[in-house]
């Protein structure tokens, strides 16, 4: 998506698997830097209370925004900032709906433009 808007971005292979500091995709757009942690599937999208403390220590190090896209199947992505998730009911998942994504979240066209 990214390249075909003449942006670049790369993919962080194994983000989730090592020790590093890292998130899924980093984007320059604009001018901006964009910190991306990504998530798809059909129904509420969980992440962990410790995948957002640490994009978030990834994006003030790099010097970038934190995103969560979230992708929900015939719905498209959504990114969201991550003040705007919701913490669950135990404390220790972040999660995303479609309702939440639709109501708070930006496509992509609109994230590009920010």
């Amino acid at each position: 998506m990214f390249f075909e808007n003449s942006h670049s971005a790369i993919r962080v292979a194994g983000s989730g698997s090592t020790p590093l500091l890292a998130s899924d995709i980093i984007a320059g757009v604009n001018g901006r830097a964009l910190a991306i942690e990504c998530k798809s599937g059909k129904g509420k999208r969980y992440i962990t209370k410790k995948q957002i403390d640490e994009l978030r220590e990834f994006s003030k190090r790099f010097g970038a925004e934190s995103w969560v896209g979230v992708r929900f199947d015939r719905e498209g992505w959504y990114f969201l900032s991550i003040e705007d998730l919701n913490m669950s009911s135990t404390g220790n998942n972040y999660v995303v709906d479609i309702s939440l994504a639709k109501k708070k979240g930006l496509d992509f066209n609109e994230l590009i433009k920010v």
